[in-house]
């Protein structure tokens, strides 16, 4: 048999928020063995230092004889094997740390991230992995995206081909629910741990299901056998993608709404996209992942603003959200950039390469230095979606680009910014680098050409979606029971008359500001107006004139423009043919560019272009 690392969980006192952890090395009979822990997780750019939370690390011969052991790095550990041929390590594990890319044990549940729990030998990346978990009593059920083996009762056994795939397979035990689908012929679990008492897990399968099936239709073919959404109702947020497998969580109280069911949908689709688009085709930066330092790329914008673009938009082409669902939500993502001055300050691509240093580590000047490349990526794909069908008369799109990408970057090697760039200027049929170095820097973006092709534009100022009131430029929360300013938007009133992030704030024009129901108060006060505001700095009080402002009106709210004509007609048949998208079958092979030549004779509409409120059943 050939070399294999074995790893054993248990669970003996999950209340604890403790697992442990043994694992079987062979040692090739050297001398020394080097055993090293990640400290960062792919999907997740900041360094998350994991083996802090190991504790008594002890080592062994296969005859139980104790090993020496020595700490030499922050998450490196030699230990002496003396000429040994295996090394048995032992070690606990705390995990209480409620997210996509943590450990989390309690009498409940456990979600086990392979990066913040194994210990590997170092330069050992390819060699296979064994994980067997041992359930403490009362717990049912192990699910991971890795392939599973035979394992007795109160047990289960799975099977990793070597650590890149061992970290990207989180690992669920507990009494969870599992709902087994298959979408466009590939089979799909949806985990469901701690749904609340209205959880339509029926409907949820349903809408999954069409999510699945418009998303394998986009990219024309499965990159993967099964797929398992881990889906948990944990008051946490967010979500993590892998390569078979994603991580959701959500409040009990999230799905509660439709538009906090949609939010739900669309991270499904979001992380479901990554499936393609970052687990597969990929910067050249992922092609191996340093897991002891940070592995920095200028295209996230490429990974997740343009997945981003795609969740809302497939939701609409699977039919669950109107078209005009689809528009406010696009016009969100629209104002969440123009709204912030960071957009101004710190190119796109940057954005993207510095997340280690800036996006997953906001403090309170964020918003005025640097941008969202989730969110500014977006909208420079809506951008890019539109130039493309324009520059081509409509016959290609950015899904083509998408596609022809893939086919190209999705194997033994990732592309090149540059590469990728290439891409789009050869489906669009021209150079766009002067187009992409505005787009990817800082600048404004300009709508006007995208608007025109779609036959849309931004609401007008005497709509009734204009808000007036007034606006301080701020933000707080409560902290230990007193409203404390979080953040000041540069420009803005609190920025010119001096408020500062750290400030608690006590009252306005001689009145008390109520921690609860704050943002109400202060919106009482009159735009245009002087007054005084009282705060407390370091504990000591002042008060500070402000002139309090108009809250700036929606400009970002896209709605249909009146046309007439041929220019009319032309803009409605290019909006029709965005929403509801164009897929090829059979799947695209991309060798050549005339693949795409050939699409509008070989290709099917899916979904349904809606522009009206979503009908009842819904």
């Amino acid at each position: 048999m050939s070399p294999r690392f074995v790893h054993s969980l248990r669970f003996s006192a999950p209340t604890t928020h403790y697992f442990e952890v043994e694992s079987v090395f062979p040692t090739a009979l050297e001398t020394s063995l080097d055993l090293a822990m990640a400290v960062w997780t792919p999907g997740s750019y900041l360094i998350r230092e994991y083996a802090r939370h190991v504790e008594g690390l002890t080592a062994s011969d296969e005859h139980g004889r104790p090993l020496v052991v020595e700490k030499v790095q922050k998450n490196r550990w030699r230990i002496a094997t003396t000429g040994a041929s295996s090394a048995v390590v032992r070690y606990r594990l705390y995990a209480h740390e409620m997210s996509v890319r943590t450990n989390w044990v309690d009498a409940d549940f456990a979600l086990i991230q392979g990066a913040a729990t194994f210990l590997v030998p170092a330069g050992c990346e390819k060699v296979p992995h064994e994980v067997r978990l041992e359930f403490p009593n009362g717990w049912t059920t192990a699910v991971s995206g890795l392939p599973s083996l035979d394992a007795p009762s109160g047990s289960a056994h799975f099977w990793a081909e070597d650590y890149d795939r061992l970290v990207d397979s989180p690992l669920y035990v507990g009494s969870g629910t599992v709902h087994k689908f298959f979408a466009g012929g590939r089979e799909h679990w949806l985990l469901d741990e701690a749904p609340p008492a209205a959880w339509d897990a029926a409907r949820a399968i349903t809408d999954v299901t069409r999510v699945a099936e418009t998303a394998l239709q986009f990219w024309g073919s499965a990159p993967y056998e099964r797929f398992v959404f881990f889906n948990l109702f944990t008051e946490a947020s967010g979500g993590l993608e892998h390569r078979d497998s994603c991580v959701l969580m959500a409040s009990r109280f999230k799905t509660a709404t439709r538009e906090g069911y949609l939010d739900w949908l669309g991270l499904v689709g979001h992380e479901l996209f990554h499936a393609w688009n970052v687990k597969r085709l990929r910067p050249i930066e992922f092609d191996r992942f340093d897991y002891e330092r940070e592995t920095p790329t200028r295209s996230l914008w490429i990974v997740e603003g343009i997945t981003t673009y795609y969740e809302d938009l497939l939701l609409h082409r699977a039919g669950l959200v109107s078209g005009s669902e689809f528009l406010s939500r696009l016009s969100k993502t629209i104002e969440s950039v123009e709204s912030s001055p960071g957009s101004r300050v710190q190119p796109l691509a940057e954005a993207s390469f510095d997340a280690w240093i800036k996006y997953y580590r906001k403090d309170e000047n964020f918003a005025n230095s640097g941008v969202s490349y989730y969110n500014k990526g977006a909208v420079v794909a809506f951008l890019l979606d539109a130039l493309i069908r324009r520059e081509t008369a409509g016959r290609r799109s950015l899904d083509d680009a998408m596609r022809l990408a893939y086919a190209r970057y999705s194997g033994e090697r990732g592309y090149t910014e540059r590469e990728f760039l290439a891409v789009l200027e050869e489906v669009a049929g021209r150079p766009l680098d002067g187009w992409l170095e505005r787009a990817l820097g800082s600048g404004a973006l300009d709508y006007a050409s995208t608007l025109s092709t779609f036959g849309l534009r931004f609401a007008e100022a005497g709509s009734p979606h204009r808000r007036e009131s007034a606006w301080f430029g701020l933000d707080a929360e409560v902290q230990s029971g007193r409203l404390v300013v979080t953040q000041i938007v540069r420009g803005g009133p609190a920025f010119e008359a001096g408020i500062n992030a750290g400030d608690e704030l006590i009252a306005v024009a001689g009145d008390r500001i109520p921690v609860e129901g704050w943002r109400e108060r202060l919106r009482t006060a009159r735009p245009g107006t002087r007054v005084e505001v009282l705060v407390a700095r370091r504990e000591r009080l002042r008060t500070v004139s402000l002139v309090v402002g108009e809250r700036p009106r929606d400009r970002w709210r896209l709605e249909l423009a009146p046309l007439a004509g041929t220019v009319g007609d032309e803009a409605r048949l290019r909006r029709e043919e965005w929403l509801r998208g164009t897929v090829a079958t059979p799947p695209l092979g991309f060798d050549e560019l005339a693949t795409l030549d050939a699409l509008d004779e070989r290709s099917e509409i899916v979904g349904e272009v809606i522009l009206t409120e979503p009908s009842a059943s819904r």
